[in-house]
């Protein structure tokens, strides 16, 4: 080990507890492959200036012109040490958990899932997934241990179509899409916080939140509504009706990397409705396909990708535009829905909800890599390990 002064090794402590490697800063000054893997490409902008406000207890963000920083590949947490390499796919037709060994494209394991089992949600912290199961009056989620693979006993918890945390890390958000409410839960016993009622919002759905964390932005399926949701306070503050067809059906909410930009798709309308970063009102509308419905960025920041439901194919957006370039189709067709990228940012994996199978493409090329036969009514899959520090929620939202 190299010698250091006491300077040197505070400055390295204060960075590495920053990107999120809390427990490796007291190995040293040096270390080849440490800093390899954490510094190789983190941006210059490190620490955030003090005037930049965000939620109390929230991480501060790397780079403030980059929400997604921290999210290159490469850069995984302690929690990510010993996490199998696996693709969880929640089939919501036969509740059961499709297991895909990503290297060879097999199925390798299943196991139930609860009933109509949705979305598989890494936990704030990264160390539990957690399988949402939301058939009404009961609903469940079923914890996995990603250094296993394999399920624990389920939790019972009201109607949990989908799954979020707070930017703090004090709040799991339960989005009950049946009752029309967002239910907060404590993430690690999972005792009750409180209930928001959003009778508005029919079909609330996805949301993601402000660079500063004290927003969120939240679809309403059934309304054609967007609703805002003040973080702190659990209050809806904002509400925006969609304008480009009178049966629109908003899906996915994401924070463009820049932080200025949400995206919004719209199955019904066919593309991605543009908001401010502030969630203060809509600014645009880009037309990517039929059944516009998830979202993704590639691991550079560059590029979105949106998967076109209804036409079997997948949009590829410029993220300082916000206009696409280009567009993959899968050959024969096909249902690509929800899904992430894989750590090192090579490949899209999206579940093909009305063919039973998943699909993987060439996030250079376009190329369609795999079609992997999976469950029924396959839904929001996870790809693990993930970079980042902590987890917002859904299957791939991690900062």
């Amino acid at each position: 080990m190299a010698d250091c002064s006491v300077a040197a090794m505070q400055i390295r402590t204060a960075l590495l507890a920053v990107v999120g490697i809390v427990g490796l800063a007291a190995a040293g000054c040096s270390g080849p492959e440490l800093d390899s893997a954490v510094f190789a490409d983190t941006p210059k902008a490190v620490l955030a200036p003090p005037q930049f406000n965000v939620l109390p207890g929230m991480p501060p963000p790397l780079d403030q012109g980059d929400v997604y920083a921290a999210t290159r590949p490469g850069h995984l947490s302690e929690a990510m040490k010993g996490v199998r390499n696996l693709v969880y796919v929640p089939n919501s037709l036969d509740g059961t958990v499709s297991v895909i060994d990503p290297n060879t494209f097999k199925v390798v394991d299943a196991f139930p899932g609860g009933e109509e089992p949705q979305h598989v949600v890494p936990s704030y912290d990264l160390k539990t997934l957690y399988v949402t199961a939301d058939k009404v009056p009961a609903g469940t989620l079923t914890p996995i241990d990603p250094k296993t693979g394999k399920p624990s006993t389920p939790l019972p918890i009201q109607d949990p179509y989908n799954l979020y945390f707070t930017p703090d890390g004090r709040s799991a958000i339960v989005v009950a899409e049946y009752y029309k409410r967002l239910d907060f839960y404590d993430p690690h016993t999972w005792q009750p916080q409180g209930k928001l009622p959003v009778p508005d919002c029919a079909g609330v759905n996805h949301m993601d939140f402000t660079a500063d964390g004290k927003l969120a932005l939240v679809t309403c399926e059934f309304a054609n509504k967007m609703i805002v949701l003040d973080v702190a306070s659990r209050r809806q503050v904002r509400t925006f009706q969609l304008d480009r067809v009178p049966d629109g059906m908003p899906q996915d909410s994401r924070l463009a990397p820049d932080g200025k930009t949400f995206y919004v798709a719209d199955m019904m309308a066919g593309g991605v409705y543009l908001f401010d970063g502030a969630a203060n009102q809509q600014i645009g509308f880009v037309p990517t396909g039929k059944g516009a419905h998830g979202i993704y960025f590639s691991r550079d920041s560059r590029r979105a990708f949106v998967a076109n439901r209804g036409e079997g194919s997948v949009s590829v957006l410029d993220t300082k535009t916000h206009q696409p370039i280009g567009k993959w189709h899968i050959p024969g067709g096909g249902s690509p829905d929800m899904g992430g990228v894989s750590a090192d940012g090579k490949q899209l994996w999206l579940s093909g909800r009305y063919h039973n199978e998943v699909y993987v493409f060439d996030t250079d090329t376009g190329q369609l890599l795999a079609r992997i036969r999976v469950g029924a009514g396959p839904h929001g899959l996870t790809y693990m390990p993930q970079p980042g520090r902590y987890s917002l929620g859904h299957t791939s939202n991690l900062r």
